[in-house]
C-alpha cells in the first residue's frame, strides 16, 4: 500500500529540473540576502510591511515601502531594471507575494526573500530598530 508520499509519483527529472530552477528566478533566501548585502547589494531590498513593524525591527539596509504603497512615482529614483526583493513578517505572511505583485505589474525586476523576518532571525542575523521618538 503506497504512503500518501508516493501514491502520485515525482515528476520526471527533466520537469522536477526545470521547476526547481525556476523557483529561483521568483525567490532568494536571507543569507543570500545577508551575503549580498555585506559586500554592496546590487539589488533594492524593501520592507513592504507597516512603518511600526518596521520601526520595531527590520533586516538592516532594508527600505520600509508598504506593499499597498508601491507606485511608479515611488519607484521613479530607480533604473527600471533595478531588481527589487521584497519581504514581510515571514511564511505566515504573504505581504512580501502583494508587493512582489505590484512591482511585477509595474514592470519591475523583483524576488522574494523567502522566510521573511522570521527566516532573518532564524539565521542568526540581527534586525535594526528605530528608537520611537528618535
Amino acid at each position: 500500500m503506497p504512503t500518501e508520499v508516493t501514491a502520485i509519483p515525482a515528476a520526471p527529472s527533466a520537469v522536477a529540473e526545470a521547476h526547481f530552477a525556476a523557483e529561483f528566478t521568483f525567490e532568494t533566501d536571507c543569507w543570500d540576502v545577508h551575503e549580498g548585502l555585506e559586500i554592496g547589494a546590487d539589488f533594492v531590498l524593501l520592507d513592504v510591511r507597516s512603518p511600526a513593524m518596521y520601526a520595531k525591527g527590520h533586516v538592516p539596509g532594508a527600505i520600509n515601502l508598504p506593499h499597498g504603497k508601491l507606485v511608479q512615482s515611488k519607484l521613479a529614483q530607480w533604473p527600471d531594471n533595478t531588481l527589487f526583493v521584497t519581504y514581510c513578517a515571514g511564511p505566515h505572511c504573504n505581504g512580501a507575494a502583494r508587493g512582489a505583485l505590484r512591482l511585477a505589474k509595474l514592470g519591475r525586476p523583483v524576488k522574494i526573500m523567502s522566510g521573511g523576518i522570521t527566516g532573518w532571525i532564524d539565521e542568526g542575523f540581527e534586525l535594526a530598530t528605530i528608537e520611537s521618538g528618535a
